[in-house]
């Protein structure tokens, strides 16, 4: 049995690219988009972790939903993170995201205040009910502090509006049972897991490395679903050091300097995010050129 990717295989979570002053590097914005566009996305996701979301304001949310927009057009999807631990303020970002122009809406689980497995079911429930849009539900407990249970999972994936799981859990065992219970698809939100879930019936990928070899996870994708195992396996090798390399600290600091040694405008960070050193830029060129990453 084939899932149907509902928001297609390729989606990398979009840096938001913030000048020296802080303020957000609109044409910046644009040029990571088509950037990716021309990579072989099928879809970005914006406002959410990589893209410095706590740090943005609800309008300036908006405007990146637009911005984006307007670079890629009606043939790209659009998912825009839409969560944080206080679920109507939630249903308002849901709410002006689907104003925006977004074409699905990415929700985190509540982060800090750890909810039981209730309030988090019912907190999806309630952002799934707020508007149209298809959800995609992220399920990442090392940054929330706890986990979406499997039975959990199931329960949500009867929901009309609930179209999809990003898994950046680290336990692909819990994902196969999930995937085999309830058929949600499940895109990897782990770049170095992006293949081991592959084969456990993942759809695609929720990439961060998708900014610096997007095509070639295209290319891997391609030889999965085709059948050539053993080229997803190589493409998968040759990328380790890329994966590894990307988060040997937090993964919007050192995918912005990347994107700029390869002369894009990867630009600035937010507090409290600081830029990558000197040492850690140095580290990076090593990692991006043993994965094959063409520099400036």
């Amino acid at each position: 049995m084939q899932i149907t990717p509902p928001f297609g295989r390729l989606i990398t979570a979009m840096v938001t690219p913030f000048k020296k002053s802080g303020e957000i590097d609109w044409a910046g914005i644009e040029s990571i988009a088509n950037h990716l566009v021309s990579t072989g996305h099928d879809g970005i996701a914006v406002n959410g972790t990589t893209g410095e979301a706590p740090t943005t304001s609800d309008d300036e949310k908006d405007e990146i939903v637009k911005v984006v927009r307007k670079v890629v057009g009606s043939k790209i999807k659009i998912i825009a993170g839409a969560g944080n631990n206080e679920t109507s303020h939630s249903i308002e970002q849901a709410q002006r995201a689907a104003k925006a122009g977004a074409d699905g809406l990415l929700v985190v689980t509540p982060y800090y205040n750890k909810p039981p497995q209730a309030g988090i079911e019912a907190h999806f429930r309630a952002m799934a009910d707020a508007t149209d849009l298809p959800v995609m539900i992220y399920d990442i407990p090392g940054r929330t502090g706890v986990e979406i249970e499997s039975e959990t999972i199931v329960k949500l994936a009867e929901h009309k509006n609930i179209a999809a799981l990003k898994d950046a859990k680290g336990n692909p065992a819990a994902t196969s049972w999930v995937i085999k219970r309830s058929s949600i698809p499940v895109y990897s939100g782990d770049d170095i897991l992006n293949l081991p879930l592959l084969s456990v019936g993942a759809v695609g990928f929720v990439s961060v490395c998708g900014h610096t070899v997007g095509a070639e996870l295209k290319e891997m994708l391609n030889a999965w679903f085709s059948g050539d195992s053993k080229k997803a396996l190589e493409i998968h090798q040759k990328l380790l050091p890329v994966f590894t390399g990307t988060f040997r600290t937090q993964g919007a600091i050192l995918t912005k300097a990347a994107l700029n040694l390869m002369g894009h405008p990867g630009g600035f960070t937010r507090l409290p995010l600081v830029d990558a050193t000197e040492a850690q830029i140095a580290q990076l060129k090593v990692d991006l050129q043993a994965g094959g990453v063409k520099l400036k």
